[in-house]
């Protein structure tokens, strides 16, 4: 089903089905295909499912995937924000997912979540831990943890998560007044190696963002992390709630930190089943990467 805010580079996956779902409070568009258990793809900021194009098709003989666009991101609806920040915090977008799931028939399932959707992936884990077997994140660490760790050089290196918090209307009137530029800016700053990306997926990224609904709810998405988000975690920790299943870290030794320290120390803060790799990319690990980052999804998640 083809909705208002097709864009460009839709046919990187082309060998899935397109599904619309409706889940509380969002339409959800989904890519599904493959055969065996399911496994959940979740994408990150500023871009859409298409992250998977190449990672998917390798993935798909192992497991039924399901690749949905997040609440609010590229084909996806979500409702307008509100002022309290509840309706793009992770719990509300890991409750999508609980309900994309099962609306597919799947109660139990693995997950792996790349920047934003990895934030998705473990407050799924941490709120709905019966639906989770496995998690991979990529490329982060937990919401809390990054802003407990924000110093001057950090602050500065992520400019992005405290502009896009500035109250409305601020960043999506910025946003708004040059989409295309301030996408390709992101893109840029964060992969080791741009060229490494699909241009039609790059123009799709950027595309989204003609849409002011999709700058709106991103820009939701980040005032959930510096409030809302942040006091979940900070909720879970002083209840010594941690991660039940397998976690495997991927990150990208061009982007996180400072581009050579191990994020596993403090993923063992959340989790007792830890494991990680690192990649020689910059933060767009599966386009960067994809078969070193296809290798270790399949290994990890075709582990009993």
């Amino acid at each position: 089903m083809a909705s208002d805010r097709d864009t460009d580079g839709l046919d990187l996956l082309a060998g899935f089905a397109r599904q619309r779902i409706e889940v509380e409070g969002a339409s959800l568009q989904a890519r599904t295909g493959g055969a065996g258990p399911p496994l959940l793809l979740l994408h990150g900021y500023p871009q859409t499912s298409l992250i998977w194009h190449r990672v998917a098709p390798v993935l798909a003989p192992h497991f039924s995937l399901v690749i949905p666009d997040l609440r609010g991101y590229g084909e996806s609806r979500g409702p307008a924000p509100d002022p309290d920040h509840q309706l793009y915090a992770k719990r509300a977008m890991a409750l999508d997912m609980v309900q994309l799931m099962a609306a597919l028939g799947h109660d139990r399932f693995d997950v792996a979540g790349h920047d934003r959707g990895g934030r998705v992936g473990y407050r799924l884990a941490l709120d709905h831990p019966e639906r989770v077997r496995r998690l991979a994140v990529l490329d982060i660490v937990p919401t809390l943890d990054a802003w407990e760790q924000m110093d001057a050089d950090r602050a500065l290196s992520t400019y992005h998560w405290q502009f896009l918090a500035v109250p409305a209307p601020v960043p999506e009137r910025l946003i708004g007044a040059a989409p295309e530029f301030y996408v390709r800016h992101l893109l840029q700053r964060w992969a080791g190696d741009l060229d490494r990306l699909d241009p039609r997926a790059v123009a799709a990224y950027a595309g989204q963002f003609r849409d002011p609904a999709v700058v709106a709810a991103t820009c939701a998405d980040y005032r959930a992390g510096a409030s809302t988000d942040r006091q979940h975690d900070q909720a879970d920790r002083a209840a010594g709630r941690r991660i039940a299943c397998p976690v495997l870290v991927l990150w990208g030794r061009g982007y996180l930190g400072d581009k050579t320290a191990s994020p596993l120390a403090i993923w063992q803060r959340w989790a007792d089943d830890v494991r990680e790799q690192a990649l020689d990319c910059g933060h767009f690990l599966a386009e960067e990467a994809p078969d070193a980052t296809a290798a270790a999804l399949l290994d990890f998640f075709r582990q009993a």
